[in-house]
């Protein structure tokens, strides 16, 4: 057989035979598939001390880096790096707590414990942990706001004075109610984290694709910049919540403008400057510079010095941050009754917050050759959320300023992190209620300012517009034109060219995410957002690039004929390629296309196939009928029938010949063989292999070859106006799976099957010599 002749075949000399993909594995020796049995499965899940010490070492990074730390060449560096990180920690935590809508000290407590949890926890060296921080970092903050504000709105707590009809805001009542239901929030978040962590599903993040990523951020900048603009001209708001929030809160902001306090709007715009200026000085002499100048806590630190001075809260009405409680509070549980509330906003806190996490970790690693293990960052994430909302935290993440500053000021492990949560903990005993005084404006000023970031993001739209408008608007269009088939660069519109305003629009990710995001609020949007992407994986599969693919000359290169130019189709054969796998809902259209690729009505020629066949039979029941007659007719002439039973019998022992296009004088394809390059198939679904698999075995010709039936409207239908059909380049995987769905048979062998295109066009070439090309159906 093939096999044994190509295995004798001396090397050095070309072969000339061809295998299919039944010849191939029986060169190659296969092997078979493994199977694992239950006992297998707990065999390896049996419990053994080399097993337990690897998954203690797993869960905690701290005993396998720890041991080997260099104190000599790190320790200064991690001191330093700390103290810098730690620095920054204290105004930035005062400021996102306010974004958060929660007391100052909450974003305190936050900027500690969570950062020495991940010292034990976590495995990236230079991620800085804690209170999310402006640009998208800024993120989080305000989505644990929007939940605080929609669920505990102010009006709840309102209360007369002293029995009158005035009413104001019982603040301690209000504050304490949302702390309380922050850290119930927070303490989900965590086991939403460590339950996905512990089953390995740190790829989750996948799902956030950058421009979908970006297209948020971005969007949320916007509904950060809104929610602080209260606090700049120093205005009472009420507070919005669900869809439209955004644009009912600036609304209110635009009507009480007249109302805005003089001494607030100053105070923030002699803020906003000076971050501003000094912020940019650290950029440009940033290779200069020991450490970036730590311009917020200076501000903070003169902001409260001037407003303790002057009193500006009795003297000009500037709201301040009250009183800051000193120490730490002992744990509490949180309330079950609000598990069932925010589980959405929980996990969509999870999600986004370690999208953060791992996004920087991953830059760190790859710049500094370490490997940062995902699923354990997300079981790290996790624990410091959790353990951290039984403390009054709220929901962390990664700051991307605070990294930098770590990695930039000498910090090489987690050690930096704990030296940085040791400065905020002082802060939180000694130092914390010194800042009672500081005006809010200045936390806003610092927030509106940590948002420069984002809102240069807006560039996104031109950037993806130009460089990939798949993402932005859902193909890749040349100048003039549009292309439908999203997985290809080459200007089709269902396969074919056509002007750009007569293609419809399809999946715009990033405006999509952005509007969403403006319109349904930071929860529902990001969900839409999510969804509409998914969408966007469906779309991609169901409009591919189909092709037709020819051979370039003097190679075994076969390439899509449209595109190259020299590339040439084998006369009598159609090479049919589509970019995309083939499941359930994109069998029709891949149907479609390859015989509207074919160049010939393949629905119309079998509809006059069928009409020329039902008018054959009236014939040949007309001819059959008139035979029968003149039979009956001589019998009662001879009144013998021997001869009449002679000619019978031999007509019965006849077989009539099938009729052919030809034969029922119906025009003939200008091609006789079909190969489908299986190349871009990752995998079958059932429903693909349900309708390949059903084959009638009649009338079969040739190894592997068998009419289909209703099911299969492909291979029955090129039978049925005499094509031959081959598979070339099918992947094992896909081989394996339509093993496993028991799709071969005795009608459908890998005989038809061909590892590459060349061997398929080979196989056809060689048949054609020796065989008739119709009556055969190869699958």
């Amino acid at each position: 057989m093939a096999a044994e002749m190509v295995l004798s075949h001396r090397p050095g000399v070309p072969r000339n035979e061809v295998l299919s993909e039944a010849e191939l594995e029986e060169l190659a020796q296969r092997k078979p598939p493994s199977k694992t049995s239950v006992r297998g499965y707990l065999r390896k899940a049996r419990c053994s001390a080399s097993a337990a010490k690897s998954l203690l070492f797993r869960f905690l990074p701290i005993l396998r880096w720890l041991p080997r730390y260099p104190v000599k060449d790190w320790l200064l560096g991690d001191i330093a790096s700390g103290f810098s990180v730690g620095i920054m920690h204290l105004p930035q935590g005062l400021a996102y707590a306010l974004l958060a809508g929660l007391p100052p000290v909450t974003g305190l407590y936050s900027s500690f414990y969570p950062v020495f949890l991940y010292f034990f926890f976590g495995t990236s060296r230079h991620n800085s942990v804690g209170e999310p921080r402006g640009g998208p970092f800024a993120v989080i903050s305000v989505m644990i706001g929007s939940v605080t504000e929609s669920l505990l709105p102010s009006e709840n707590f309102l209360v007369s004075v002293d029995g009158s009809n005035t009413t104001i805001i019982d603040e301690k009542a209000r504050d304490a109610a949302r702390v309380d239901l922050v850290a119930t929030i927070t303490i989900l978040t965590g086991i939403f984290q460590v339950a996905l962590g512990l089953l390995q599903f740190g790829f989750v993040v996948t799902y956030l694709s950058d421009p979908l990523v970006r297209g948020y951020t971005t969007a949320a900048s916007v509904h950060v910049l809104v929610s602080q603009l209260k606090n700049v001209f120093g205005v009472s708001l009420g507070e919005y919540s669900g869809p439209l929030s955004l644009f009912k809160t600036f609304i209110e902001i635009c009507k009480k403008l007249p109302q805005t306090n003089v001494g607030t709007l100053v105070t923030s715009i002699i803020a906003m400057v000076a971050i501003f200026i000094v912020k940019e000085l650290n950029h440009k002499f940033s290779s200069k510079l020991p450490m970036p100048i730590p311009i917020e806590l200076i501000t903070i630190i003169i902001s409260t010095g001037i407003s303790y001075g002057v009193n500006l809260k009795s003297k000009f009405g500037i709201s301040v941050v009250g009183d800051i409680p000193s120490g730490l509070k002992p744990p509490t549980l949180p309330t079950a009754t609000y598990f069932g509330q925010v589980v959405g906003n929980a996990f969509a806190i999870a999600i986004v917050g370690y999208a953060i996490c791992i996004s920087l970790g991953k830059i760190f690693a790859l710049k500094h050759g370490y490997k940062v293990d995902s699923n354990q960052e997300l079981i790290a994430l996790g624990l410091c959320n959790f353990l951290g909302g039984f403390f009054q935290c709220f929901a962390i993440s990664c700051s991307m300023s605070r990294s930098l500053v770590q990695e930039g000021t000498g910090g090489n492990s987690q050690v930096a992190g704990v030296i940085s949560s040791l400065v905020i903990l002082v802060t939180i005993l000694k130092i914390g209620e010194l800042f009672r005084d500081l005006p809010k404006a200045i936390l806003s000023a610092i927030i509106i300012v940590n948002l420069k970031g984002m809102f240069k993001q807006f560039t996104d739209f031109r950037t993806l517009w130009k460089s990939n408008r798949v993402d932005l608007v859902g193909h890749q269009p040349a100048p003039g034109l549009c292309s439908c088939s999203l997985l290809s660069s080459t200007p089709r519109c269902h396969g074919e060219t056509v002007p750009r305003l007569k293609c419809p629009l399809l999946q715009m990710i990033w405006i999509v995410t952005f509007v969403a995001t403006l319109l349904l609020n930071l929860d529902i949007g990001l969900g839409a957002s999510v969804a509409f992407a998914l969408l966007t994986v469906i779309f991609r599969t169901q409009l591919p690039h189909y092709s037709l693919l020819g051979r370039v000359p003097d190679t075994e290169v076969y390439k899509d004929v449209a595109e190259y130019q020299k590339a040439q189709e084998v006369p009598g054969v159609k090479i049919f390629r589509s970019s995309s796998t083939l499941y359930f809902a994109n069998v029709e259209l891949y149907a479609e296309a390859l015989k509207k690729k074919s160049g010939i009505n393949v629905d119309r020629l079998i509809e006059k196939k069928k009409k020329a066949l039902k008018k054959l039979k009236k014939q040949q029941k007309k001819a059959e009928k008139e035979k029968a007659k003149r039979k009956k007719d001589m019998e009662a002439e001879c009144n013998g029938p021997g001869i009449a039973v002679i000619e019978l019998s031999g007509e019965e022992n006849s077989a009539p010949a099938e009729p052919t296009l030809r034969s029922l004088g119906l025009p003939q394809p200008d091609f006789h063989a079909v190969i489908l390059d299986f190349s871009s198939l990752n995998f079958v679904d059932t429903v693909s292999i349900k309708i390949v698999k059903n084959v009638r075995g009649q009338g079969v010709h040739g190894a592997g070859a068998g009419r289909l039936d209703d099911s299969c409207p492909i291979f029955r239908d090129f039978h049925e106006i005499e094509v031959d059909v081959f598979v070339a380049s099918c992947p094992a995987s896909v081989l394996a799976q339509l093993e496993r769905g028991n799709f071969f048979s005795s009608t459908i062998t890998k005989q038809c099957f061909f590892p590459s295109v060349h061997d398929a066009v080979l196989h056809i070439s060689g048949e054609q010599h020796t065989a008739p090309a119709h009556h055969r159906t190869k699958l």
